[in-house]
């Protein structure tokens, strides 16, 4: 896995108010009640605070239409940006399992 030096992804949440909400003139609180969810919790997914899960990308996808792996893919490609340039993520200290096998004289 490399790091990625393209521009982080947008947001699920952020693509939702985007293509969603703000088109159809809609409210957190309105499309909360719709898909059966708290206003809560959208309002941290529109906002970006809450990431996409499985429930959330089913019952997004069916309210509009779409592919709950839609919603699930752009979630996954932001987490994956997030954890490659976060300062936490030390891939530095990370061997090659096959090198390592290679050393240790257990490659085939």
């Amino acid at each position: 896995m490399s790091r990625s030096t393209s521009r982080k992804p947008t947001h699920p949440g952020a693509v939702f108010k985007a293509d969603i909400l703000v088109p159809l003139g809609l409210s957190v609180t309105s499309a909360a009640k719709a898909m059966g969810v708290s206003r809560k919790h959208l309002s941290l997914f529109v906002n970006g605070r809450a990431s996409c899960g499985k429930e959330l990308a089913l019952r997004i996808a069916t309210a509009t239409g779409t592919s709950a792996i839609s919603w699930l893919s752009m979630q996954n490609r932001y987490d994956v940006w997030e954890i490659e340039h976060s300062d936490d993520c030390d891939l530095k200290s990370i061997c090659q399992l096959s090198e390592i096998a290679t050393l240790e004289g257990i490659s085939k």
